[in-house]
């Protein structure tokens, strides 16, 4: 069950944020065999100013179209996170239109305890999940 958010841009279309969180959750499917219902995302619109992402030196320039993706997560292989992170950028760019110099991806692991999904449960551990 990952839980991805989403910074950007402010600007875009409902339709655009719809294409770009619908894309997100395809990939999150693919690149972690969830299932379809296993959707969380939080989307959040800044003002220009407000979103200051450098190239740490590898020599390209950021756009507006700039989308910071943090993904909250339980454990993951390395060659999962691989291609999400891949799967991404690629579906992106065909969907949406977004250069891979506008994307951002950052993994936060946490344990399958530090999960609920209502009523107080923790349902990794009680066995519900």
């Amino acid at each position: 069950m990952p839980l991805l958010q989403f910074d950007v841009i402010e600007g875009r279309s409902a339709a655009e944020l719809k294409t770009l969180l619908d894309t997100a959750h395809r990939v999150v499917i693919t690149a972690f065999q969830v299932p379809e219902r296993d959707r969380y995302q939080i989307l959040y619109e800044n003002q220009r100013n407000k979103m200051i992402f450098l190239d740490t030196g590898l020599g390209f320039s950021r756009s507006d179209k700039l989308i910071m993706v943090r993904v909250y997560t339980s454990p993951r292989s390395e060659e999962q996170k691989r291609r999400f992170m891949t799967l991404l950028a690629q579906e992106l760019q065909q969907h949406c239109g977004i250069d891979g110099t506008d994307l951002m991806v950052t993994f936060i692991t946490n344990q399958k305890g530090d999960w609920s999904f209502g009523f107080g449960e923790a349902q990794y551990l009680t066995g519900a999940l």
